[in-house]
């Protein structure tokens, strides 16, 4: 399909708008769907071609047996393929994170797990950062090695000096060929610095074999942090977080760089993964409040999380926003982040059946894993998002029994205080019977 140059214009015009403005409208032509103000669910498995020649084209398209023409559109041939659900709403994914390229799966762990099948192969080695999502982890310690791929796994926050020399040091230098780095880490906040890791994969990079740094910017979302502009090859999201938004859909994003979707988006074609078309039209909603609802959510974060540090329940906080200059990671909050985000995790005074008893008294606040959402979450990473990793390896990543996780969703704020107050009134009485 052969756009005009009226429309190449209209498009240029819009390109220098803000996100927040093109998420209505980017990427969608309402008179081809019957001039529909919004672009209609495309719930179909299959196209009809208009001929057997417009057939026979778009296949040599979509397979890469000929170039597409200037302005050439890619024809839309099967669902697994492409849809335009999923084409807009990949159109419009790229601009918050300013990226070439995007594509879309059934979950963020398929995006995961197709970046480490598209980049890896037997014989290469993974360099990754603990703590992170416990699939991650379990993705990379277990499934991994049983394809012959090596995993070499660093403590969130190391600086260059430690990075290399545990590269060095792993006799998989010359076989490093993913850096995967989950920032903020998940639970702790831990921040690892982009633009290092940056530098880090172009100097362990060759002729023959580039070293590609995937980072996973689930925690802090589109709209907080943008690694690409910090020298990030491929950005990944869970997009069931922020940018789904309300806790009623599960997918996964995946964007780069032209050159480095291409291959990721043919190994999604074989592998199945991608969203369905109902997926696709409920993120296109909501990305148009994302900002509006990410706003919020950190407004009301910042206020919870000052309400904790002065508890005298709470032993720990782990908050980006109360990060202090003479911290090391002060630097690379500044540098890379452009809020203190919504995900709070406190150490509790206590044990583990005195956080229990906490999660249990709350009642605005509901328990259950996952973040991102409107409502506010909270749950305990020891015995559920991390329970897979060993008690050792928790520890180390400075998980523990006592610590809970928070998501912040845009609730009144006062009201988010008073369940956490009543919580802890609770917690008090049960660890005053201690």
């Amino acid at each position: 399909m052969i756009g005009s140059k009226k429309d190449e214009k209209k498009a240029d015009i819009r390109k220098n708008m803000s996100p927040e403005s093109l998420m209505m409208s980017y990427g969608y032509k309402p008179e081809l769907s019957e001039g529909a103000l919004k672009c209609p669910i495309f719930q179909t498995s299959t196209f009809v071609f208009k001929t057997a020649e417009e057939g026979k084209h778009f296949f040599e398209i979509a397979y890469g047996l000929k170039e597409m023409k200037p302005l050439e559109e890619v024809g839309l041939i099967y669902t697994r393929l492409n849809n335009p659900d999923l084409e807009i709403l990949e159109n419009r994914l790229t601009l918050w994170d300013k990226a070439e390229e995007g594509a879309v799966f059934s979950s963020g762990m398929a995006a995961i797990f197709t970046v480490a099948y598209t980049f890896l192969r037997p014989g290469d080695a993974v360099l990754f950062f603990e703590p992170s999502y416990g699939g991650t982890e379990y993705l990379f310690h277990n499934v991994l090695p049983q394809f012959g791929i090596e995993s070499v796994c660093l403590k969130a926050g190391s600086n260059r000096e430690e990075t290399e020399a545990t590269i060095e040091n792993s006799g998989f230098k010359d076989k490093l060929t993913l850096i995967f780095l989950e920032t903020p880490a998940n639970p702790t906040n831990k921040l690892t610095d982009i633009s290092m890791l940056a530098e880090v994969a172009e100097k362990y990079s060759s002729d023959s074999r580039k070293v590609v740094l995937a980072v996973d910017n689930t925690f802090l979302g589109p709209f907080w942090q943008k690694p690409i502009e910090h020298g990030a090859d491929l950005v990944v999201y869970s997009a069931t977080k922020f940018i789904g938004g309300h806790s009623d859909v599960v997918a996964g994003v995946c964007l780069g760089s032209k050159q480095l979707l291409k291959p990721l988006k043919a190994m999604r074609t074989f592998m199945g993964n991608m969203a369905t078309p109902w997926t696709g039209w409920l993120l296109m909603r909501s990305l148009e409040t994302l900002q509006i609802r990410m706003t919020r959510q950190a407004e009301n974060a910042r206020y919870v999380a000052d309400y904790l540090l002065g508890h005298p329940m709470v032993q720990k906080v782990y908050y980006l926003g109360h990060i202090k200059e003479e911290d090391p990671q002060f630097q690379i909050f500044c540098k890379q982040c452009n809020s203190g985000g919504a995900m709070i995790a406190f150490d509790i005074s206590g044990n583990e059946k005195i956080a229990f008893h906490f999660l249990n008294s709350l009642q605005l606040i509901k328990l259950a894993v996952s973040l991102g959402g409107t409502e506010s979450l909270a749950e305990h990473p020891a015995s559920m998002t991390h329970s897979d990793v060993p008690p050792e390896d928790q520890k180390m990543m400075g998980v523990s029994e006592r610590m809970i996780r928070l998501s912040i969703g845009i609730e009144n704020k006062d009201d988010l205080i008073s369940d956490l107050e009543n919580a802890f009134r609770a917690y008090g009485s049960v660890a005053g019977q201690k």
